[in-house]
This record gives C-alpha cells, sequence and structure tokens, in this order.
C-alpha cells in the first residue's frame, strides 16, 4: 500500500497536466495509467494527417506555451512532442500497466482508497490518498454503435481509433460513420488516398473553417454567444453556401452557444466539403440495416462496401470502477455538473478533462482542481 496526497487515474492530457500542476507546489501526487505511455491516444490511437482543430493559444496546457515558431494549427507529432517535454520539465511519472478495478472512500480513514491491477507483474496493488482525480477523460473507450445485421458484415471494420491513414483502402468502397471532425478527415484521407468514400451524416452539423472558428473565439470574449453566433453563421453561409442539398443539414441553435450548452463541436473543415459538392465523397443518411458486404440507408438506398470505418465517437468507463456516493458522474459516466461546475464533488473527489472543451477546458480543470486541494491542505494545516 502507497499513500499520497493526491492519486490522478489517467495519463492523457488532463492527468499529466493535473500531475504539472501538483509538482510546482510539491504536492506528492501518482499518475496511474492503464496503457504502456502517456497520451496513448494520442501516440497510438491517432491517425497520421491529424492536427489540433483550434490554434495553438487555445491548446496550451499550463505553465507551458507552444514555441513561438511553432505552426497555427499543430501536427499530431509535433504536439506528442510538446507532451514529451511537458513531462520531463514537470518531472511527471506515470506508472504504468496500472488498470484500475476499483476506487472508493474509506470513511474510518477518511482517505480515498484506489486498487489496481498491476498487468505487467500480475499483482495487485493499493493506494491511499485524500483526494483522488478521475482524468480518464471522454475518450476513454471506441465507441460503435448497435447497427442491424453488422455482425453478418464480411467485409473490415474498424473504430476510428484503429485507423491509420488510407493507404490500404487505395481503389476500395468504404463508408465512414459518423460526420464528427474525424469522421470527415478520415473520409477526406480515405479520398485522398483513392478509396471510393462515402460518409454517413446522421444529424445536422455546423461546418466551419479554422479561421472562422479563431475569429469566433476571438469575439466570444468581448459579444454575447448570439452575436458571434450570427457573425459565424452569416460567414460560413458566404464560404459553403446551402449545404442541405449535399445531405449535410444545419441546427437551429448556433455552432458557439451548442458548443456552450450541449458540448458539441462544428464540423472544422479540412478540404471534405469540397469533396463532397464535387462528389467525390458521397452523403448517407443513417444506416437501417446491413446484409452481407450490402447496406442500406434510411433514403432505401442499397450499397456494397469493404470496409466500414466507425467514427462514431468514445464513452466513459469511469463506472465500470468508481464507487461515487458523491454522484459526480451521471448514468453515461459524465459530470452530473454543467460547467463550470463539473469538476469537483465531496471529500476531495475531482475530474479533470470531462467539460468537452478540449485542451483549453483541461487546462482550466488540472487549475482549478490544484487550487482546491491546496485550499483545503492549507485548511487542515491552520486546524492543526
Amino acid at each position: 500500500m502507497e499513500e499520497v496526497a493526491v492519486v490522478i487515474v489517467g495519463a492523457g492530457p488532463a492527468g499529466i497536466a493535473t500531475s504539472a500542476c501538483l509538482n510546482r507546489l510539491n504536492i506528492s501526487n501518482v499518475v496511474l495509467e492503464r496503457e504502456d505511455c502517456y497520451a496513448s491516444l494520442w501516440k497510438n490511437r491517432s491517425y497520421d494527417r491529424l492536427k489540433l482543430h483550434l490554434a495553438k493559444q487555445f491548446c496550451e496546457l499550463p505553465y507551458m506555451p507552444f514555441p513561438r515558431d511553432a505552426p497555427t494549427y499543430i501536427p499530431r507529432k509535433e504536439f506528442i512532442q510538446y507532451l514529451d517535454t511537458y513531462v520531463s520539465t514537470f518531472k511527471i511519472n506515470p506508472l504504468y500497466h496500472r488498470s484500475v478495478e476499483t476506487a472508493f472512500y474509506d470513511e474510518d480513514v477518511e482517505k480515498w482508497c484506489v486498487v489496481v491491477n498491476n498487468t505487467r507483474l500480475g499483482v495487485q496493488e493499493t493506494f491511499c490518498a485524500q483526494f483522488l482525480v478521475v482524468a480518464t477523460g471522454e475518450n476513454s473507450e471506441g465507441y460503435v454503435p448497435r447497427t442491424q445485421g453488422l455482425g453478418s458484415f464480411n467485409g473490415e471494420v474498424i473504430h476510428s481509433s484503429q485507423y491509420e491513414n488510407g493507404r490500404k483502402y487505395c481503389g476500395k468502397d468504404v463508408l465512414v460513420v459518423g460526420s464528427g471532425n474525424s469522421g470527415m478527415e478520415i473520409a477526406y484521407d480515405l479520398s485522398n488516398y483513392g478509396a471510393n468514400t462515402s460518409i454517413v451524416v446522421r444529424s445536422p452539423v455546423h461546418v466551419l473553417t479554422k479561421e472562422i472558428v479563431f475569429l469566433g473565439m476571438v469575439l466570444a470574449k468581448y459579444l454575447p454567444v448570439k452575436v458571434v453566433d450570427g457573425i459565424v453563421l452569416f460567414l460560413a453561409s458566404w464560404k459553403y453556401g446551402n449545404l442541405s442539398k449535399y445531405g449535410i443539414e444545419k441546427p437551429k441553435i448556433g455552432p458557439f452557444y451548442l458548443k456552450q450548452d450541449k458540448g458539441q463541436a462544428p464540423i472544422i473543415d479540412v478540404g471534405s466539403i469540397e469533396k463532397i459538392k464535387g462528389g467525390e465523397i458521397k452523403v448517407f443518411p443513417s444506416i437501417t440495416s446491413i446484409e452481407g458486404n450490402k447496406i442500406r440507408f434510411a433514403n432505401d438506398t442499397v450499397k456494397c462496401y469493404d470496409a466500414i470505418i466507425f467514427a462514431t465517437g468514445y464513452k466513459s468507463t469511469v463506472l465500470k470502477w468508481l464507487k461515487d456516493d458523491n454522484n459526480l458522474f451521471n448514468d453515461d459516466g459524465m459530470p452530473e455538473k454543467s460547467y463550470p461546475n463539473h469538476w469537483k464533488s465531496e471529500k476531495g473527489l475531482y475530474c479533470a478533462g470531462f467539460s468537452r472543451r478540449g485542451l483549453c477546458g483541461i487546462s482550466q480543470d488540472a487549475q482549478n482542481i490544484t487550487n482546491d486541494i491546496t485550499f483545503s491542505l492549507n485548511q487542515n494545516k491552520k486546524r492543526i
């Protein structure tokens, strides 16, 4: 059994950012990670052409800006280098191959007990701490929706986290399910590699350029969100026109309000819309059934495919191991309280990386949690 002030579960950007903030103040902490490296989603489960969709100033972790000569939109490899430097600078030393089995609050000792399976050594370990930070994030496990007949499909089926690039799909018929940023970018990449690409767009989505998003984020500091949405929607309409005739409907709620209220991000176009307009990427509504390699869509169109890539997002797995009597999380494993009050519960329980606000939200969470822990520790000293 090991005792520390803070146990952090998860060594993604949220976990290492929280550890960095604590290390700066010499608050003892341990970071537990089930994989064999930190930032495993970025290192092992991201496609090659991935870049940060927001400008670098909105993606910095606490106390370390990107270099001045770094590109505005950081490529995946450079972001991993940034994380490597971050971990080294703040002396973060995660414990790998630690799969958390259970975490509970022990009323007798007034501490959190975290029981983990050391999968490399095959032994069980226990960590006790006054504070517990859940930093497993929103993207803990790839989500593939139930689809009638999927088991009968005789081609390749993968989640977007397994996709690297479209090289091996050249000349093949590939269906991307999901029209978020990952889905649109993967469809674009597939088309560039010569795949016959289709994409399922099931729900209304906003489509913006990186420049429009950047302008909106700057304006949001000074103007009401409804005004920002009005400006952004005007620019998007001028850029793209009416996309409904291509199968892409626009939500009734503006993009910045939708992101603020529901956490739903707009599509930041990397070139897929031009390919959709040109017919290089086909758009279809929801899948109704699959039979062999034949897929039927909601408009009764039937097409045959060699592969399906599900870019349908991720789900939280925190409820599998956290015994949370404080109701920090809802039934979906997401915070019960809405932003900006989502990050704190009672008895020293926190969460980082669940705000649906990307790296900027992660940075805010890490600093809020550290400030609150510092305050609690100082209060305890005064009592003594």
